[in-house]
This record gives C-alpha cells, sequence and structure tokens, in this order.
C-alpha cells in the first residue's frame, strides 16, 4: 500500500469516512477547522450528513440524535468548543450512546490561543461534566496514528457503546506526515436491541439518562462502573522505549511524549540510561506498567505541556516507591526538543530544575 501526506486533521476526517462516519455536526474553531472543512466535502461524496451547527452546544446534541438512531457519528471542535459540549457529553456517557468526539487542544485559559497544549487532560480523563462517568481517550502522537486510532475509535464507541475521544493539540492537528491509509477489516455491530429506528412491529422504546424509579440510577451507575473496570482489563495501550536498563523513566504523552523521545535518544548516545512509557490510552491510564516500573527504577520525569496533571496519575501509581517530577510547560509557546533534553540532562545535577516550571 503507497503512502500518502496528510495534514493531521485532514487524517482524522478521512480516517472517520473510512471507519463508516454517515453523520458529523461541529462548529469551527482553530486548530481543527480543517476537519469539518474536509467533511463539508467529502461526507457528501459517500452519502454521509454534515452540518455546520449554529453552536458547539447544538452539535453535540445532533450527534446525541443520531447516535441513538444507530449510525456512527462524529463532532470535533478545540478547547473551549469541548467545554460547551461537556454537559451533552455526560448524557451521551449516561445514555450509553456511542460517538467519537475529537479534541485538538489549543492554549488556555479562557481563549489562550492556537498553540499546542496539553491542559485538557483533567477534563478528558476525569469526566468532564457533571457525574460519574468516563470516557475512553486515545492520544495519538504521529499522523498515523490519527488516522488508526480514528478508526479503532469508532469501533470500540460501538463495542462498549460510549463516547470515545480523541486527544490532540494544535501540534499534531497542522503537522504533515506520510502515512499508511490502512483499513482494518469493521466489525458490524447489532444495534437493533436499542437504536431508534421505528416502533413498526416492535414495542417502542426510549432512550433516556433520567432514572427515577427507585434504586434504578444506583443500578445503572454500578453497571457503567463494571464497563470502566473492563476498559482497565482490556483497553490499556502504551509504548516503551529504551526501558530494559533505564534509571530514569521519562512519562509522555501526544506530542509531549514525541519531543521528549528525540531527547530521551539523544541522552541514550550520551551514555544516560533513561527510557520513555507513553500512555496511549489515557483512560484507561496505564497503572500497572508505571507501578512494575516503580520497583525497578530510581525515578520518574513526567513531560507534559501545562502546569502538572498526568503526574497525579503517574504518582498515583507509583504509590510512594519512586521518586516523580515534573516537567511542565503550560500551553502557548511550542516546547522543542532541545527545551526538554535540557530539562533532562540537568536533572543529573540537581532535582530543583525538574521540579520548577519553566
Amino acid at each position: 500500500m503507497n503512502k500518502v501526506l496528510m495534514k493531521g486533521n485532514e487524517a482524522v476526517a478521512e480516517a472517520a469516512i473510512k471507519a463508516g462516519l454517515k453523520f458529523y455536526a461541529g462548529y469551527p474553531i482553530t486548530p481543527q477547522n480543517e476537519i469539518p472543512e474536509y467533511f463539508s466535502k467529502r461526507l457528501p461524496e459517500v452519502g454521509g450528513v454534515f452540518i455546520q451547527a449554529e453552536s458547539e452546544i447544538a452539535a453535540i446534541n445532533m450527534i446525541y440524535g443520531a447516535s441513538a438512531c444507530g449510525v456512527r457519528v462524529m463532532t470535533s471542535s478545540s478547547s473551549p468548543g469541548i467545554s460547551l459540549k461537556q454537559e451533552a457529553i455526560s448524557y451521551m456517557a449516561g445514555a450509553e450512546l456511542p460517538a467519537v468526539i475529537v479534541n485538538m487542544m489549543r492554549g488556555g485559559p479562557g481563549l489562550g490561543n492556537i498553540s499546542g497544549s496539553q491542559a485538557d487532560y483533567f477534563q478528558a480523563v476525569k469526566g468532564g461534566g457533571h457525574g460519574d462517568y468516563h470516557l475512553l481517550v486515545y492520544a495519538p502522537f504521529s499522523v498515523q496514528e490519527l488516522w488508526d486510532y480514528t478508526i479503532l475509535a469508532f469501533e470500540k464507541a460501538d463495542e462498549w457503546r460510549n463516547p470515545v475521544m480523541i486527544l490532540g493539540d494544535g501540534i499534531i492537528a497542522q503537522m504533515m506526515e506520510p502515512l499508511i491509509p490502512r483499513v482494518p477489516e469493521l466489525r458490524v455491530y447489532d444495534k437493533s436491541s436499542w437504536a431508534l429506528t421505528g416502533a413498526n412491529g416492535r414495542p417502542a422504546r426510549v432512550i433516556r439518562t433520567l432514572l427515577m424509579a427507585e434504586g434504578e440510577l444506583e443500578r445503572h451507575n454500578w453497571r457503567l462502573q463494571e464497563k470502566y473496570q473492563q476498559w482497565k482489563e482490556k483497553e490499556v495501550k502504551y509504548e516503551t522505549y529504551f526501558i530494559d536498563d533505564a534509571e530514569i523513566v521519562v512519562v509522555s504523552f501526544g506530542s509531549a511524549a514525541r519531543i521528549s523521545l528525540s531527547a530521551v535518544r539523544k541522552l541514550r548516545q550520551e551514555g544516560v540510561r533513561i527510557g520513555l512509557l507513553r500512555p496511549i490510552t489515557l483512560f484507561p491510564f496505564p497503572e500497572e506498567p508505571i507501578r512494575q516500573l516503580a520497583g525497578e527504577v530510581e525515578r520518574f520525569i513526567v513531560v507534559e505541556f501545562n502546569a502538572g496533571q498526568m503526574v497525579e496519575d503517574v504518582k498515583l501509581a507509583v504509590n510512594g516507591m519512586a521518586e516523580v517530577y515534573l516537567y511542565g510547560r503550560p500551553g502557548g509557546n511550542i516546547v522543542t526538543a532541545e527545551d526538554v533534553y535540557e530539562a533532562l540532562s540537568n536533572h543529573a545535577a540537581t532535582e530543583k530544575v525538574i521540579m520548577s516550571l519553566k
């Protein structure tokens, strides 16, 4: 199969079409605007529906309705837009409606700017909206992975009847790279037991999240928690680099991991026993692999483009068995491999460099 050159946003959009997307609703916001722009042309060509909604709130509620009818749906936005969608995302998780939600993060708080940032980690993995729910969250770090995990996201959304989030940022959204446009064999998921396809010949059904009968909501919530526990057993994805002899392990995701890997490779060439663990699923988080490493290495250094969010999950997984330090850079500037290299190399001389924000 020949490689093609694509921008990150375009890879997400075309992969979604290859995965069988039939309904997209969204609203423009940088740095993800190429996604709805691409769909506006391509989706009608393949018999799908594209809607530029009047707002982010309208868009997410449109995909709620379309998902309830049993078709594959998607919306995309960037940080402030995703914030506006949180109420309906909670509704979709509660109603167990499959959907793919793409967040190409930008700097914040507020409008911030369109540079890359990873400051929406908490929002993505801790629920974001109201209630005790989770999304399955993928954090690709290349254009190829944006393609692959977008397709996988549609499959997993249907398999688990749950919204799935692709968490990228302005760097990965706008970069161009060659990719192999591979499409695995897609499963056919039977939605006839719950989708709203017309009640001719069967009892009417309602998809709702208002559960008022005695004990009904608690039973529903426990069932959701059982699903999330199954994710922890079956859906954890991560990659490791150079950890066999590592004394220091960097933990980083998405574009920060890509940049950190360059710094780690340079330090390896200089004889530093350093490795990298890259979470691909941010929820479920790779707790057990980190816990196992904690008994073998001296320290972890978390590199993330925010003021310190994933570091909390790393500390919980390590549980005091090793030291955990943070190199955090709040969004707003492009962080280079040289920046990360300097921070990691200085750690050998003083731990204070890592513990303070630059």
